[in-house]
């Protein structure tokens, strides 16, 4: 703004000769671009003799110059940023570690068993958003999470949302008794322990918990303990069942 008053405080009425170095009276309908900027577009900034130039000369010349780099700059940093997942301003409170990850895997397709003898794959539930979380008995964080996560089956599941719980115990029957010990009859149990699969997911260790899509993407993730039976995990589950 302040540039614009200058100029045009220093392009009023009066004589040629008392207009900076650099600016010259169009003529009438037209625009005519300063010289020194034409030069210096065109490559040709050699053939301008700048050794007598003012600060003011300097300035009026490169601020558009400036500002139009940093135009171009602003856009190519746009168009190579990875865009903000639509999931992320839930990632907040109890579910602040929540995070997309970039070039995230593919959704594990390693057989799974149930204890009535069912073997399955997560792919056999597309078409519903999958929260699924890799967990043990031998794990701690695991252990206080479990009770949330049936809480949170027990509120949400349907056709359009379940809990995966996958056991990464040895023996199934030792998850088996976990269950029943602590009264989780709101998920089902599925072992498929592979310790590689956990690993091809990028994780650090158990738990890891990630929400898919109705297509198995991957939407984000929690590695570590949350308290998916909180107002934060209802918020982020609601959302994504209304949007993906």
């Amino acid at each position: 703004m302040w540039t614009e008053v200058l100029i045009a405080s220093m392009t009023e009425e009066g004589p040629d000769a008392k207009r900076p170095p650099h600016i010259s009276r169009p003529e009438a309908g037209r625009f005519e671009l300063d010289p020194v900027m034409t030069a210096i577009l065109k490559g040709e900034a050699e053939k301008v003799q700048m050794h007598n130039w003012t600060p003011l000369r300097w300035a009026l010349t490169l601020l558009p110059l400036i500002g139009f780099a940093a135009v171009i700059y602003m856009l190519f940093s746009a168009a190579g940023s990875r865009p903000s997942g639509l999931l992320d301003s839930y990632a907040r409170g109890t579910m602040s570690g929540f995070v997309a990850i970039d070039d995230a895997p593919s959704q594990s397709l390693n057989t799974l068993t149930t204890p009535s003898g069912e073997t399955l794959t997560l792919a056999d539930k597309r078409g519903r958003i999958l929260l699924v979380n890799y967990w043990a008995t031998w794990c701690a964080p695991c252990v206080v999470e479990m009770p949330q996560l049936n809480a949170l089956q027990a509120r949400y599941g349907s056709d359009d949302f379940e809990v995966v719980t996958i056991s990464m115990d040895q023996r199934m029957d030792v998850a088996e008794e976990f269950f029943a010990q602590n009264g989780l009859d709101a998920l089902t149990l599925y072992h498929g322990f592979d310790l590689g699969a956990v690993q091809r997911l990028g994780a650090r260790g158990l738990p890891v918990t990630v929400l898919y899509d109705r297509h198995g993407v991957e939407l984000g993730r929690v590695q570590g303990e949350a308290d998916w039976d909180s107002p934060e995990a209802h918020a982020l589950i609601e959302a994504a069942i209304e949007r993906y």
